[in-house]
């Protein structure tokens, strides 16, 4: 289980990529209060998340790190709005995260494939471990 700071990196580098276009818009939001809420965050350290940075840190294990990428990808196109500069961005977390890049090009990829850009949890995982073996 994450620790509350795990808890807190997880949504403040979520928050700080719903930013990347200049507005946190009220999809993107509604998602990540959900994140929060499946986290057990509480909503006032959730909100304070806005105002006040938190230190990051980087998932332990492979598994978080794998889950907090898909997470990005579905804020990503929460919105139904992909900018070039939300691409960038989710391909460079997931190599500060030390995922490899061929998996995450590849998921990048195909997510247009499935409606709403939403690569399945188990094709995500399949291409992951394709990349590991």
């Amino acid at each position: 289980m994450n620790t509350e700071k795990e808890k807190l990196s997880i949504l403040s580098e979520m928050i700080a990529f719903a930013r990347v276009d200049g507005v946190v818009k009220e999809p993107e939001y509604l998602f990540l209060s959900n994140v929060a809420k499946q986290l057990g965050v509480e909503k006032d350290a959730f909100d304070a998340l806005f105002e006040n940075h938190t230190d990051h840190v980087i998932p332990k294990t492979e598994g978080d790190r794998i889950l907090q990428f898909h997470r990005l990808v579905l804020l990503m196109n929460v919105d139904q709005v992909q900018e070039e500069s939300e691409v960038g961005r989710l391909h460079n977390i997931g190599l500060g995260m030390g995922l490899p890049p061929s998996a995450i090009d590849q998921v990048l990829s195909i997510m247009h494939e499935y409606p709403n850009n939403v690569v399945p949890p188990d094709v995500l995982i399949a291409i992951f471990k394709a990349h590991y073996n």
